[in-house]
């Protein structure tokens, strides 16, 4: 892994906060993203969906990316999030992207090991962080969908030997989060987290956060958890923001005049999960 994204987790894992990491799906978002953490001087992760990847485009995502580090000054890494060709994020890592998930939970204990050795093995010459998830999230995220009944919890035990197998960076976590905006109250099992917590020692990844109180994702980093995704709640209020100014500015025909509005309304969201994450000033 490049030093930059070694230095941004070790520290979270030292200092117990988490590092937020921000769905990012085209200039406008990515650009509130960085300007508001550079404000309050915060380390992110700007991930990337394989259907952000599609839209974009792999070499537009990576030179918006290049731009980025020429001109913002803290820490921060493009993560591919959730993605499940191999032959895909190999392509990425070959186009600069320096942190990397394989999501190969739908398949049985032993594929997913195998897939994500695989992952490894390519990524780890090359400097390349890799995380990988132990069971699975309901709820949809992308193209991907999984019902509830199909949710699976990680196992604190499987959770260590497929850590020692892989030789992964970070581990994803399945203990009660779900993609999306949650139906009721969130209920996450903790106690499960704080086994697993004890039985790895690479940090650990929260996916599923949009929606949970910030006191709950509190008690998470405390057990282990060192970044925390957030995805559904920035569209949301991005999408917000521009229905608002179009409906009260019919006419208005100028990007620039509507976008700005669904930034200041992202930015807000993003700096709330900064103070939720305890990332402020940790750049």
């Amino acid at each position: 892994m490049t030093t930059s994204t070694l230095n941004i987790f070790q520290r979270a894992q030292e200092g117990k906060y988490a590092i937020p990491a921000f769905n990012v799906h085209n200039l406008e978002i990515t650009k509130a993203v960085l300007e508001t953490a550079e404000e309050m001087q915060s380390p992110v992760l700007l991930a990337a969906t394989p259907g952000t990847v599609k839209y974009v485009g792999g070499e537009f995502l990576a030179g918006i990316m290049e731009a980025a580090r020429n001109k913002y000054k803290i820490p921060f890494e493009v993560h591919l999030d959730h993605h499940e060709n191999v032959a895909d994020i190999k392509r990425m890592i070959d186009l600069g992207v320096g942190s990397v998930m394989i999501d190969a939970s739908h398949h049985p204990f032993e594929e997913n090991i195998s897939i994500v050795q695989d992952v490894v093995a390519y990524a780890r010459p090359k400097g390349v962080l890799v995380e990988a998830e132990l069971g699975r999230l309901s709820g949809m995220e992308d193209d991907m969908s999984v019902d509830e009944k199909d949710a699976i919890y990680t196992n604190p035990d499987q959770a260590k030997e497929f850590v020692e197998r892989t030789g992964i960076d970070t581990l994803a976590v399945a203990i009660g989060t779900a993609h999306g905006l949650y139906q009721g109250e969130p209920k996450l099992d903790l106690e499960r987290l704080r086994e697993i917590h004890e039985a790895v020692d690479i940090p650990l990844v929260l996916h599923g956060a949009s929606g949970i109180p910030d006191t709950l994702v509190h008690e998470t980093i405390r057990l282990g958890i060192c970044k925390v995704n957030v995805a559904t709640e920035l569209k949301n209020a991005y999408v917000a923001g521009l229905r608002s100014y179009l409906l009260a500015h019919k006419d208005e025909n100028d990007p620039r005049k509507y976008f700005s509005v669904a930034i200041a309304d992202l930015k807000k969201v993003v700096k709330s999960k900064i103070i939720m994450c305890q990332s402020a000033q940790k750049a």
